[in-house]
């Protein structure tokens, strides 16, 4: 007797990628147009594998480029433009054999990727550091000087010395590690994209924490960036102690 549809459907959905091409094979004779539509999904999954694989050794070209470096490490900021809460910076070494998929520039990766991502990076990561720079630090320094501050925290943070740094775009002031700025380095280099989800998940959680705090503002939504609801909230209650006064001033009296 013949397998139902559903069991083929659910047979090629939980089989691993190298078990796929004998599945197709067993399926490839039946005539049923259910069975090709499973099979033709199939093998669109291995395509879509098949490139992520490219795309991803693609990511690692610097960490190619710089391989006699026993530690490279990818530096990245998440928060330079919010009206309030911190900036967060994230330093990640990635071992040698990195087989991490999916990485890419944070914001190009829905909140779910994000997360598992994130745990993936935290688990198999030689080492992560994460720096902060406060709303009050912010508007005493500018966010550029805070968000040095924040990446050079986050470098010494790492539990292993890097003898690299590839940076997205800045050059960090008073490291004497040898550096690399790399424009758009996020969606370049393995090692930055990792820095990013790890620095964008950890200020999406505390903006969810603010949230609890400070619930008029949206913080968990908005994440502190100046969307309308966040904005009119700030002309009807005034800010509160995680905004940066620097950045509302065309928004209330600060």
């Amino acid at each position: 007797m013949a397998e139902d549809i559903k069991t083929i459907r659910q047979k090629l959905q939980a089989a691993a990628f190298e078990e796929l091409p004998v599945l197709f094979q067993q399926y490839e004779t039946d005539s049923r147009a259910g069975v090709q539509k499973e099979v033709a999904r199939g093998r669109k999954r291995i395509l879509e594998y098949e490139n992520e694989l490219a795309r991803t050794e693609q990511l690692k070209q610097y960490e190619r480029k710089y391989s006699a470096c026993a530690h490279i490490c990818g530096i990245d900021e998440v928060g330079r433009g919010p009206l309030a809460g911190p900036v967060v910076a994230g330093a990640v070494i990635l071992p040698k054999n990195c087989d991490i998929l999916y990485i890419n520039d944070s914001k190009k990766l829905s909140e779910k990727k994000r997360e598992e991502l994130y745990e993936i990076i935290m688990e198999k990561a030689v080492a992560v550091g994460l720096g902060y720079s406060t709303p009050q630090r912010i508007d005493e320094i500018n966010i550029l000087q805070a968000t040095y501050e924040a990446m050079r925290e986050a470098i010494g943070q790492l539990g292993v010395a890097p003898d690299i740094l590839l940076n997205d775009a800045v050059t960090i002031p008073q490291v004497d590690i040898r550096q690399v700025p790399i424009i758009k380095g996020d969606a370049k280099s393995i090692s930055i994209g990792a820095a990013s989800i790890v620095a964008k998940v950890t200020r999406d959680r505390l903006m969810a924490e603010y949230d609890k705090v400070y619930p008029e503002y949206g913080f968990a939504a908005n994440k502190g960036y100046g969307a309308q609801m966040h904005i009119e909230a700030l002309k009807k209650c005034g800010p509160c102690p995680i905004h940066r006064r620097t950045f509302i001033t065309h928004f209330c009296e600060v």
